[in-house]
């Protein structure tokens, strides 16, 4: 067994009550109070998570926006200095490497953050197919990164900063924000469902940013927030995880992110032929919302019936702590894909009710 890796952020979780688990190699708190109250924290104040473990690569030199624009889905040229946006690297055959984030930070200068788990293999990846003046650097490292959830988001951090935080607008971020003496970049992109920040610090500093936040927000009820809350936060937005609901056999297309494949930008990117004929020929499976007619929680991998057919299978389901009903999301046959067609879920071999329904399953009122 390998050693788990473990963020700057880890002597702290126990302090805080951190129940720590192995997520992708990763030693990384679960839960601090409970998956409930800190999911309910994010969706009503705030909620402060350690997302150190993600990855962050430089991508630097006169060629840097070509490059990104050949090994990413997105059109990278419309992206303004200051501005970030979501995109995938795809394989040839368009499956996906990897989901992420591309700030730009100048015209030579792009950040790329990456999923924890996917780290070296993205790298490598980026490294095999670097062509031009370009410099592919994983600074991962040296980053610690927070996010600062929830409505109250804002009002908190202002707390810290004389930087007018409300200047920063949804997918833009600032690069040098100075909070309690401690310089970082700040984003407004979010993993929640819910307003908030991404916060990138250098990593010997973290700790004491992040009892900064607590306390700054502990007049507001702030909770340090795990894996459970992030996981039932994002699942409620129909945001995807890696491995879930993509992966190296799931396109984006197929996961119902074609707003962030453009195909029709110039570039040639890596999997735009494939993606093409995947969309000129029917994308064949869908990714749609499922909320269970009978008892039972759809998880993971259980197979998706209609008749005696099996016509895809979960890649995520819980039950919502936000709708209190037990739902899910599926990829499945795309023909049998419309709203409230009636399905069933094998749930420890026994076949269960579940009605195809409208996602997200959570949309906040902004």
């Amino acid at each position: 067994m390998s050693e788990l890796k473990r963020t700057p952020l880890f002597p702290v979780y126990a302090q805080y009550g951190g129940k720590t688990i192995d997520f992708g190699g990763w030693e990384l708190p679960v839960q601090f109070s409970s998956i409930k109250e800190e999911h309910e924290a994010v969706r009503e104040r705030a909620g402060l998570f350690d997302v150190s473990h993600m990855g962050e690569v430089e991508v630097t030199g006169p060629d840097a926006l070509a490059f990104v624009q050949k090994m990413t889905t997105n059109d990278a040229s419309k992206l303004a200095i200051h501005q970030a946006h979501y995109s995938i690297l795809c394989y040839p055959d368009g499956g996906t490497v990897d989901d992420l984030l591309v700030y730009k930070q100048a015209d030579d200068h792009y950040l790329l953050v990456i999923n924890a788990s996917n780290i070296e293999k993205d790298v490598a990846w980026l490294n095999d197919h670097v062509s031009g003046e370009v410099t592919v650097k994983n600074i991962s490292p040296e980053v610690a990164q927070l996010a600062l959830q929830g409505p109250l988001a804002e009002k908190v951090l202002s707390k810290l900063t004389d930087t007018d935080l409300s200047a920063i607008g949804f997918f833009r971020f600032s690069p040098d924000v100075e909070l309690k003496g401690i310089k970082a970049l700040v984003s407004r992109t979010g993993y929640t469902g819910e307003d908030g920040f991404e916060i990138y610090c250098p990593a010997e500093q973290a700790v004491t940013l992040w009892n900064a936040i607590l306390q700054a927000g502990q007049e507001e009820g702030v909770l340090p927030c795990g894996l459970g809350a992030r996981d039932t936060l994002r699942f409620e937005a129909k945001l995807p995880l890696y491995g879930q609901e993509l992966s190296q056999d799931i396109s984006p297309l197929e996961a119902g992110l074609g707003f962030a494949v453009k195909l029709d930008k110039e570039a040639d990117f890596i999997g735009k032929s494939a993606l093409q004929a995947q969309k000129e020929q029917g994308i064949p499976r869908k990714l749609v919302g499922i909320e269970m007619i009978d008892r039972g929680i759809p998880r993971s991998h259980y197979p998706v019936f209609l008749g005696e057919e099996q016509i895809g299978e979960v890649t995520t389901g819980t039950q919502s702590p936000t709708l209190k009903k037990n739902v899910g999301l599926a990829l499945i046959q795309a023909q049998h894909a419309s709203v409230d067609q009636e399905v069933d879920v094998e749930i420890r071999g026994k076949r269960v009710r579940a009605r195809i329904i409208k996602t997200p399953f959570y949309k906040r009122n902004k």
